[in-house]
């Protein structure tokens, strides 16, 4: 069985993470989405607010998971024993940074695999700091982001 992990922040999940994790759970018998803590990004949403936004989310895929997590990708790619992480490119600056991690995690742990799958050319340009910058300012965010995380969003900014 293949797991696979699909690691972010999801502040919020946009249109973008649900099609890279969707066409990963394609690929993978399981995808688990590991919502990474990241509290020096400051994030809108709580940990536990965004593990709830991506298992609503993500709740019409049968074999995809959100757990959340803190440290070292690799030391919680053991704990979940999966061995591959897939992440999404939308843009050649994208690469680069992820290029940098990919190498890390391979330097810190050999059997551990990164796949890149290229956006469509309808998220390129989205990202979450993108959604909550118009969702603050009151712009429609429906396009962009799952129903559940438009409502949420509504919600804080009301």
């Amino acid at each position: 069985m293949k797991r696979a992990l699909t690691p972010g922040t999801f502040d919020p999940i946009t249109g973008g993470h649900l099609d890279i994790i969707t066409r990963a759970a394609q690929i993978a018998d399981e995808v688990i989405v590991a919502v990474a803590a990241s509290p020096k990004k400051h994030p809108l949403f709580s940990l536990e607010e965004r593990v709830a936004l991506v298992q609503e989310a993500t709740a019409h895929l049968p074999n995809v998971k959100a757990v959340p997590f803190d440290g070292l990708l690799v030391d919680f790619a053991k704990d979940m024993e999966a061995n591959v992480v897939v992440k999404g490119l939308r843009a050649i600056t994208d690469f680069e940074y992820e290029f940098q991690m990919a190498a890390l995690n391979y330097q810190l742990d050999r059997a551990m695999e990164t796949i890149f799958i290229m956006s469509p050319p309808q998220y390129m340009y989205l990202s979450s700091s993108i959604v909550r910058e118009v969702a603050s300012l009151h712009g429609d965010v429906s396009d962009m982001v799952p129903p559940c995380v438009n409502e949420a969003l509504k919600r804080k900014f009301a």
